[in-house]
């Protein structure tokens, strides 16, 4: 038995042929049959599963072999970047030869994406990119080659179909920080969403979901848009009506036509609405500082209803931006939905964590001309020391937009910076001009 290490490249290519060479010269020489592998293991894989890993090797049972040939595995598989490091053993025997490969993986791998593939469903490509890439499981590794190699199989499976589209990619990071995806997407031709269904969608819902994707067709084609659309805009419609367990799947694509270079695609929203729940009860805790009659004032809810998971949460909204207009800046409302399946109702507990009050701290307007300014620090009443209101700073931009800034277009940006020391909040009033 004999072990390499494939970093080790320049003792194996010295070691192995003499000693070969000394098993013969003892009168050992090994028939033709011991040259036959006729077994591969791997140990260490973790990610990889171990069959991915031979297929990788570009050893197959059955094969005749020697030792460059165990050589060449090994560095063809650390130089995919998915191995950190690679060493193999093995054991020549007059009825064949049994190979292991010892790898250790890399440490940082990212998921894959395919923003616009609309051809084949997401678990066809990856079928068919792995049959390519076998070291592809929908992740990959931040270094190495292998990105190339999933680009290079799709635009192979593209062509192949005699699609006119060109495929790219980019690696997803946040500023200067690691790989987190690699996206991949086709250019080329426009793909275009023709039509929107709603799989499995209750009959109480269809209708909105239905009225809600029209704003989807005519727009191009992207992945990422059409989950941003589930969660912006299809979940609320369901949560406002008592759906509070649905979700959506996979979703699905199909090309319905080609017209010169532009491709109509009709999408699918599977849904599983699951019970619709009505609302029993809503109950405060925690709160001191205000009476639970002045906050049930400002809450909206109708007990014996579809619960309205949407309402409810602009109910937390609203109680939050009360105590704010007290100096409460930390205040937190956490939403615990209380689910008696047997009914299918649901009772709301809205806990109160009020937090310390804070006072008004310094004043700063940026974004317009000194005499302006003057102005606008004359109008703020607000002064230092007095308890924080933040609705008072929103009812006072709003104004300004009236009464001052009454030329030209304006946008407003209000930062408030808490001091959690001093318990004092500075304002900070941008007006960007367009």
């Amino acid at each position: 038995m004999r072990s390499f290490s494939a970093f080790s490249a320049i003792l194996v290519l010295l070691s192995a042929p003499l000693c070969l060479s000394q098993t013969r010269k003892a009168g050992k020489e090994l028939p033709p049959s011991a040259f036959k592998l006729i077994a591969l293991e791997v140990s260490g894989a973790k990610h990889y599963k171990p069959d991915d890993v031979i297929s990788a090797s570009g050893l197959r049972i059955g094969e005749i072999v020697h030792d460059d040939d165990f050589k060449d595995a090994a560095r063809k598989l650390g130089q995919t970047g998915a191995f950190t490091d690679v060493a193999y053993s093995f054991d020549y025997a007059p009825e064949g030869t049994k190979l292991t490969l010892k790898v250790k993986e890399a440490e940082h791998f990212a998921p894959a994406t395919f923003e616009n593939f609309v051809w084949f469903s997401k678990q066809e490509l990856l079928d068919k990119i792995h049959a390519q890439v076998p070291l592809f499981d929908g992740q990959l590794p931040i270094t190495g080659p292998l990105p190339d190699d999933v680009s290079q199989a799709l635009q192979a499976i593209l062509d192949e179909k005699k699609i006119p589209a060109q495929v790219d990619y980019t690696r997803v990071a946040h500023e200067d920080g690691p790989t987190e995806a690699f996206d991949y997407r086709v250019t080329g031709p426009r793909i275009v969403v023709a039509d929107v269904a709603f799989a499995g969608a209750d009959a109480a819902a269809l209708p909105a979901l239905q009225s809600a994707g029209k704003s989807l067709r005519g727009m191009e084609y992207a992945r990422s848009k059409l989950i941003q659309q589930e969660d912006k805009t299809f979940s609320p419609v369901l949560l406002q009506r008592g759906y509070l367990k649905a979700h959506f799947g996979e979703t699905s694509v199909k090309v319905d036509r080609t017209e010169d270079n532009d491709i109509f695609v009709e999408v699918t929203f599977p849904v599983d609405p699951g019970p619709q729940y009505n609302l029993k009860n809503v109950i405060l805790a925690g709160n001191k500082a205000v009476p639970s009659d002045t906050l049930q004032k400002i809450m909206h809810f109708e007990p014996g209803q579809p619960a309205d998971a949407v309402q409810l949460a602009k109910n937390a909204d609203s109680i939050k931006a009360l105590y704010g207009s007290r100096g409460y800046m930390d205040a937190t409302v956490q939403t615990t939905p209380e689910l008696e399946d047997s009914n299918h109702t649901v009772t709301y507990r809205l806990t109160i964590h009020e937090g310390d009050i804070f006072k008004m701290g310094e004043l700063e307007i940026l974004g317009v001309d000194s005499r302006t300014k003057d102005r606008l620090q004359n109008n703020w009443t607000l002064m230092g020391g007095d308890t924080y209101n933040s609705g008072y700073t929103r009812r006072f931009v709003s104004q300004a937009l009236k009464d001052v800034l009454t030329t030209g277009e304006w946008t407003p940006d209000i930062q408030e910076t808490l001091d959690r020391k001093d318990k004092t909040v500075d304002v900070t009033l941008r007006f960007i001009a367009h």
